[in-house]
């Protein structure tokens, strides 16, 4: 397919090719290693942040008892659904400072992060605030168990409050993958699970000086490890002047021009839909399985906790694809973009169906690490997980499809895939089998639900309309202009050669 094309002043060219720090170019050399050398730490990031959840987790539940542990399960739900809400402003922006790197667009970088920045911030506190005063009324139309009500309301509040740093965190994360940087996220995601983990049981048990905080201590401190770690983060940038930090004059790219704005949000709102619908089948399911008491609930959230490690591997190779996409787009280079999504399919096939043998043959003794061998819901977690766990080799595949067609801002077409999926075919199907399979149902939709985003995916990267047109940021002189001009839906595009 042709190459958009799209000129450049030469002196800003110039400019803009010069040698960066902590970037890397991902628009050269052999696609599956270097794919792979750029998931690894990626991966590992998401492996490390999950085994912090998973060993909170285990604390909370040999701690505090089941009823805490269906309590956290309900809030953390709740919490990826508020994570949804502002992740799409930074996903956006990712695939603009992407495509802008791929063209040596380093001022074009960073004026996208630094809007980026300054939408999440925005909106991650406004959603914090509005999370903490009504956090009883989340819950009550969750049907959370009386049981765990109150240990719920007491994390879910504190939780709330690490939103903004939280999001701050994971944006610069992605904004840094977004010019070929995965190993820092990787050492400061090291730095969080590392603090965390050490005062979760201090914070929980009032070990020392420390009060006794109970539930609200695991989440009290997440608040703190994000805190800290964002804030040396943020010192970092600046130290090895990475180049998406912002001097001087570049501090207004804090405040956007109207026209970037508008080209973020048009691609960043239906990203954060999509997190969204994830997030409210996720919350339609919880709704279903906590009526059948907590033995089940807690059940399905320690079941959760194990597809939680199994979707890593894909989550980080989309993830990997899309920023290597992006770049390779940018530059023009679509010779390279079908070889890229296939190389991610394949390793998906390999880390992802590796993951769920390991998660079937050793299920009894990772699902015992949290409730115990004697628990009632270790054999319920058992067969949920027998059940459900081989589909997510499906969920995998999508996710490459996915960041291979949002790395050039096709954000509509994704949408509607997981709509259609999460709501009429997996609500569809637990109302069809319940009457006969009883409880079973809500498990069977989640094969049913994967295989059919992963076949609509598939044809929408083949027959799909993605491949028009490029995301470029456009220059500050334009945006006034622009600002005034109709956009379409998907945002500013370029039309191809």
């Amino acid at each position: 397919m042709p190459a958009p094309q799209h000129s450049q002043p030469a002196s800003q060219h110039s400019q803009h090719s010069r040698p960066q720090r902590s970037g890397r170019d991902l628009t050269s050399g052999p696609i599956a290693p270097t794919l792979l050398a750029f998931a690894l730490p990626t991966l590992g990031s998401n492996v490390l942040q999950s085994l912090n959840g998973s060993i909170n987790t285990i604390r909370v539940g040999r701690f505090l008892g089941e009823d805490a542990l269906a309590a956290t399960s309900n809030a953390n739900i709740i919490m990826f659904l508020m994570f949804g809400m502002v992740f799409g402003f930074g996903m956006a922006a990712t695939i603009l400072v992407g495509q802008s790197w791929g063209r040596r667009d380093v001022d074009g970088a960073r004026r996208a992060f630094g809007s980026a920045v300054g939408l999440v911030l925005a909106a991650s506190v406004v959603t914090a605030i509005a999370g903490y005063v009504f956090a009883p009324e989340i819950l009550t139309l969750l049907a959370t168990p009386g049981r765990a009500y109150d240990e719920a309301l007491e994390y879910l509040r504190v939780i709330f409050l690490s939103l903004p740093p939280s999001m701050l965190l994971v944006l610069v994360f992605m904004g840094l993958r977004g010019i070929g940087d995965s190993l820092t996220p990787l050492w400061f995601m090291v730095l969080s699970v590392v603090l965390d983990s050490s005062l979760n049981p201090v914070l929980i048990l009032g070990l020392g000086p420390a009060p006794v905080w109970g539930i609200a201590g695991s989440a009290a401190a997440t608040l703190v490890a994000n805190l800290i770690s964002c804030a040396v983060l943020v010192g970092y940038l600046y130290w090895r002047d990475v180049p998406l930090r912002l001097r001087g004059a570049e501090w207004r790219y804090l405040l956007p021009e109207r026209a970037l704005t508008r080209l973020i949000a048009s691609k960043g709102l239906p990203i954060g839909a999509q997190m969204l619908v994830i997030s409210g089948a996720g919350l339609a399911m919880v709704g279903l399985v906590n009526r059948n008491g907590v033995e089940v609930t807690a059940a399905y959230g320690i079941a959760q906790q194990i597809w939680t490690y199994i979707q890593m591997p894909a989550m980080a190779i989309g993830a990997a694809v899309s920023a290597m996409t992006a770049q390779n787009i940018g530059a023009g280079r679509w010779d390279r973009v079908g070889a890229i999504a296939r190389s991610g399919i394949l390793f998906n096939l390999l880390l992802t169906g590796g993951a769920i043998a390991l998660s079937l043959v050793f299920d009894r003794a990772i699902l015992a690490l949290f409730v115990g061998a004697d628990s009632a819901a270790l054999p319920i977690a058992r067969h949920i997980n027998h059940i459900v766990t081989w589909a997510f080799v499906l969920f995998g595949v999508t996710m490459v499809v996915f960041g291979t067609v949002r790395a050039n801002g096709a954000v509509w077409g994704p949408l509607a895939i997981l709509f259609t999926a999460m709501f009429p075919i997996r609500l569809g199907v637990v109302a069809l089998l319940h009457p006969t399979l009883g409880v079973d149902a809500l498990w069977w939709s989640f094969p049913v639900s994967l295989f059919s985003s992963m076949s609509l995916a598939l044809l929408y990267y083949a027959r799909g309309t993605w491949r028009k047109g490029a995301l470029v940021v456009p220059h500050e002189h334009e945006c006034e202009e622009r600002s005034h001009a109709d956009v379409e839906p998907a945002g500013a595009m370029k039309p191809t050669a």
